[in-house]
């Protein structure tokens, strides 16, 4: 039940990203540094499995798009471990559904669950309407309700918004917009994930920045952007960050590896189960809601 698991989040392919007239994503490096975040996890941290978080491409249109996201897809497939795949909210603008689908190599919907290395995963998908909110949808709150409640065992849940109430007003992106990075239906969500009993982490992209937050006995972690500007402005700084969670029936030990570095540990409950499936499971449970 030890198992290593790199992640990695909003590598952002694609054109030259400004905000409020500075240079914020430095989308150029993007190719390098996912081919350097391979060769590091690879020679180095040699993990079971690996996550990313959403948001590879920088959307521009939808050939542009999905010709990027194959790109970034193959880098990552390099990696010599298994690929887990969260749907970011600019992998979404122009890409249909099935298509990101097909470049994952699964069917269904763009949330799934499975078990791998004795842990259960459950992959959220979250919808952004820019500028206005960031939604969970009841049915897929319904599947996650009943995928816990039928799998027993330690589980880690994956999306690419944030379900914490993290205060904003150090964030440069979201600032006074809680409602564009944290999901609106986030306190129901939490309450299904602390009535299981089981969900030990919850990570999750997009506010491009470090972040780490502990509700009801579960850390809710925000991993840095691969390739945010740590500078005020160009030419520009990366943050080429990437993290490793260790994780075991005792604790889980994160780090964030990078131009800014964390180390985190949390000790899990005596009491939490530690029954585990005997198979893999790549299927979704059905919704009953």
């Amino acid at each position: 039940m030890n198992l290593t698991v790199a992640l990695v989040s909003d590598l952002h392919f694609g054109p030259e990203a400004r905000y409020e007239g500075k240079l914020r994503k430095l989308t150029s490096h993007a190719p390098a540094l996912t081919r350097a975040f391979v060769r590091t996890i690879n020679d180095s941290v040699k993990p079971d499995l690996v996550v990313n978080l959403g948001d590879n491409v920088e959307d521009e249109s939808r050939e542009v798009d999905l010709s990027r996201y194959i790109e970034c897809q193959a880098i990552l497939r390099s990696c010599h471990a298994p690929l887990v795949n969260v749907a970011g909210n600019h992998d979404t603008i122009h890409i249909p559904h099935n298509e990101l689908l097909g470049v994952w190599q699964r069917t269904g919907q763009l949330y799934y669950a499975l078990d791998f290395g004795g842990w259960h995963f459950c992959i959220l998908h979250t919808v952004e309407r820019k500028d206005l909110d960031v939604r969970i949808a009841v049915p897929q709150l319904c599947w996650l309700a009943d995928d816990l409640a039928a799998h027993r065992g330690p589980t880690v849940v994956l999306m690419h918004h944030s379900a914490s109430e993290q205060e904003l007003d150090d964030s440069r992106w979201f600032r006074g917009h809680p409602e564009r990075c944290l999901v609106q239906e986030r306190a129901e969500l939490r309450q299904i994930l602390e009535a299981s009993g089981q969900v030990r982490a919850v990570f999750n992209g997009h506010l491009h920045r470090n972040h780490i937050d502990v509700i009801g006995g579960i850390a809710y972690i925000t991993v840095q952007s691969l390739i945010e500007n740590l500078d005020d402005d160009s030419p520009g700084r990366p943050a080429c960050a990437h993290a490793v969670a260790r994780l075991s029936p005792e604790r889980m030990v994160l780090r964030v590896a990078g131009a800014e570095p964390i180390a985190f540990q949390l000790e899990f409950p005596r009491s939490c189960c530690t029954e585990t499936p005997a198979t893999d499971r790549g299927e979704l449970g059905a919704c009953t809601g």
